[in-house]
């Protein structure tokens, strides 16, 4: 006899961390606790975030029984999909053993199967096992999609009690309301459009971010169960940032994030990459977007400059030094964007009476391409930053690209880097600056530029990348594509 479980709430789509050859289990029950803390509904381990198809049998096993143990009254999910009925059936028992709520099944993946391959899976499944059934569609991950017409048919199977939709595809969770609301909970699995899909029907949420932002999540559910829709919108709009980021990225990127936060999980199994699935500029992204959601903790830095000490509160992670001296030259680069609009940006910092003020120096004087960054006419940026063109401008369009957005993205990172606590006001930077001559999307060309100055700028005065943050991702240097800095 399967008991009543009502599908409802906000559940974390739970990551799995790992050492190098196991699950690393105290690190896991960390994420739990942090998740429980957040005031989350419940989890769901091995799922699509946790890495379940780098997982053996026995490590999921193991990771849902931790689950179990460690919820302390949230309900727990467990993924048990496979890419075969035989397996999925073994899974699903497994955890139906341990104690989970419900199971969420995904899709057969790889061999694709049609819609009847797909109803006799999972009424085979229903069939076969005693603990509800949650349906999960998410065809960006597994090539096949879901038919809201398999879905209204296995409706009707009293063990499959709702579905988990991923494909992000508002008209498929409309169709879905419609046609199987009143038999089983549909619940939104894409981030960015959480809002509205509760608003429209849906009875929560499973979603990766919920590792990072679960309490943001929280209210937003119960925004929207009071009806206060403009409330749940504007806290969407905080964080939708994040989850735009977090679903390009999935996994790895929710990883950074944690790891930014000071919950310690590691890095995914291969094939996945920090600067592949990751890139190294969205890495960074997520890493500012926390710090705007208060995520990572604001803490006092020293810069010791030109013989003061200067005190600044400063949003840091593990990377981050307490105390920031020798200003005599610090070097940082970063690469944002991709095709004709891409941004890379080579900068030096340093004291005025150093290398670098002297240099600064020469190069205005002697270089008729070099420009002081301006926030506004006639008001120069402060701290002082000369611009340079790394590629020769041939026409007035191409220079006024350079000397237009991307000379104002710089300008506005600078001063954004100040007024954060990144950069002390006492020193001079010099910007090489790379434009395309072919770059033609000024908005573009604004943003990259101002995203890649920010990264650079934290950069060199972090001294990153360091020591073992080359170690983390030596891997990722040896395919031949070698041009991700």
């Amino acid at each position: 006899m399967i008991e009543m479980f009502e599908l409802k709430g906000v559940y974390v789509a739970l990551i799995t961390p790992f050492t190098t050859n196991s699950v690393d289990e105290e690190a896991l029950k960390n994420v739990i606790h942090h998740c429980k803390e957040q005031g989350v509904h419940g989890i769901v381990p091995c799922g699509s975030s946790g890495e379940f198809t780098s997982m053996t049998f026995e490590e999921r096993k193991r990771v849902i029984e931790i689950a179990v143990k460690e919820a302390h009254g949230m309900k727990v999910i467990a993924g048990t999909g496979d890419s075969s009925t035989d397996k999925t059936i073994r899974m699903t028992r497994a955890a139906a053993n341990l104690g989970v709520d419900a199971c969420l099944v995904v899709t057969p993946f790889y061999l694709k199967p049609g819609d009847k391959g797909m109803f006799e899976h999972y009424a085979t499944l229903e069939e076969s096992v005693d603990v509800p059934i949650v349906l999960y569609n998410i065809p960006s991950l597994t090539g096949v999609h879901l038919s809201w017409k398999v879905v209204e048919d296995l409706a009707e199977f009293e063990g499959i009690v709702g579905i988990k939709d991923s494909s992000g595809d508002m008209s498929y969770v409309m169709t879905l309301l419609e046609k199987v609301s009143p038999h089983i909970s549909v619940i939104c699995g894409w981030d960015e459009i959480v809002v509205p899909c509760l608003a429209a029907g849906c009875s929560g949420m499973i979603l990766a971010s919920a590792n990072i932002v679960g309490d943001f999540w929280v209210k937003i559910y119960d925004a929207v169960q009071k009806k206060e829709y403009e409330k749940a919108v504007r806290i969407q709009r905080k964080i939708q940032k994040l989850a735009r980021l977090i679903c390009s990225s999935g996994v790895v990127g929710t990883k950074a994030g944690l790891n930014y936060m000071g919950i310690k999980v590691g890095t995914c199994r291969k094939p996945l990459l920090i600067g592949d699935t990751l890139s190294y500029e969205n890495k960074e992204e997520i890493r500012i977007e926390l710090e705007k959601l208060g995520k990572i903790e604001r803490k006092e830095i020293t810069f010791k400059l030109e013989g003061k000490e200067v005190k600044s509160r400063f949003t840091t992670a593990d990377i981050t030094p307490a105390v920031i001296d020798d200003f005599s030259l610090k070097a940082g680069e970063a690469l944002c964007g991709e095709g004709a609009e891409v941004a890379h940006i080579d900068l030096l910092i340093g004291e005025r009476s150093g290398p670098v003020g002297q240099a600064y120096a020469r190069v205005l004087a002697s270089n008729k391409n070099a420009l002081q960054a301006i926030l506004e006419p006639n008001m120069l940026v402060n701290p002082n930053t000369l611009i340079i063109p790394t590629v020769k401008m041939k026409n007035m369009r191409h220079a006024s690209i350079v000397y237009g957005p991307a000379q104002a993205g710089v300008a506005k990172a600078v001063a954004d880097s100040v007024q954060d606590g990144i950069l002390p006001e006492g020193v001079v930077l010099i910007v090489n600056v790379f434009v395309h001559p072919s770059a033609s999307q000024r908005n573009q060309v604004y943003s990259n530029n101002y995203k890649a100055t920010r990264h650079a700028i934290r950069r060199a005065i972090e001294g990153r990348p360091t020591t073992e943050e080359i170690t983390e991702v030596k891997d990722n240097a040896r395919h031949p594509f070698k041009y991700s800095p």
